[in-house]
């Protein structure tokens, strides 16, 4: 996939990850990347790598819930770079709660973030999109279409994610901009599955639960991006593709029950 040599690649939340994973896929393919997350030593660290891969490299440190921090750093990527090709909106935050057991601020966290923040990013990029031919990706999760227990204020949020991708999809359309979410199932060694899966046996528990009996690694939600974010996906706009070996098909197989009585267990055990 040549044509991403030179081309300006934005990964917001890409300096961990399944997003950092995104990030490098790019940076193989050639592509100029700028990455963005809350940690200005993270974003110092993600780009000394990039360099190491032989391509241009910057980043910048912001709060996707802040349109101000995210309006000035996508301002120095365009004095930098010039106009943006790809742009990945990744950030994200999660924690499993039972709903009673959740306290409006966690709920409202997740959402700000995930949601707000989506939208936040996809405003503060839109002045500096190469129009026409810009590709928007936003990941989303399976809670988007799967409930799941212990994960309302995630479905709520991923679900409002995947509205956007759909909504945008038919607005930018028509300037050339095209907008799609990737779905990430279960990805080895990632924060969200240490969340997920927090024992031995929910963790096995996941990996039998994927039809290929095998959690899946940064590099198969890279390439998916990468296919997304080139000319021979000129045609796909408004999608939601699902990168979980096919995780979803059968509603993530009871781990999300599991989950849910596991949860009360510790509920139970931390007492009143």
């Amino acid at each position: 996939m040549s044509d991403l040599k030179g081309k300006t690649v934005v990964v917001i939340g890409g300096t961990s990850g399944i997003n950092r994973g995104i990030a490098e896929s790019f940076a193989r393919q050639g592509a100029n990347v700028a990455v963005a997350s809350r940690s200005q030593d993270k974003v110092d660290d993600t780009v000394a790598h990039l360099h190491t891969l032989g391509v241009k490299a910057m980043g910048f440190s912001a709060d996707v819930r802040q349109p101000d921090e995210l309006k000035v750093g996508f301002m120095a990527i365009a004095e930098t770079f010039g106009k943006i090709d790809v742009l990945v909106s990744g950030a994200a935050g999660n924690f499993p709660a039972l709903a009673n057991g959740m306290s409006a601020n966690g709920f409202k966290a997740v959402v700000d973030i995930d949601l707000l923040g989506t939208f936040n990013v996809m405003q503060a990029a839109f002045p500096h999109l190469v129009t026409p031919g810009a590709s928007i990706i936003n990941i989303s999760a399976p809670q988007a279409f799967l409930p799941m227990v212990a994960q309302s204020h995630v479905c709520a949020a991923k679900a409002g994610v995947d509205m956007i991708t759909r909504t945008l999809a038919m607005e930018w359309g028509p300037q050339g901009i095209r907008v799609n979410s990737v779905v990430p199932g279960p990805i080895e060694g990632t924060e969200g599955m240490k969340r997920l899966a927090p024992t031995e046996e929910l963790l096995a528990m996941a990996k039998h639960s994927v039809p290929l009996r095998r959690f899946g690694q940064t590099e198969d939600v890279g390439n998916l991006c990468i296919f997304l974010g080139s000319d021979q996906a000129s045609f796909v706009n408004g999608a939601i593709i699902p990168v979980d070996g096919g995780w979803s098909l059968a509603g993530a197989s009871g781990l999300s029950a599991t989950l849910g009585d596991y949860m009360m267990m510790q509920m139970s055990e931390a007492g009143p």
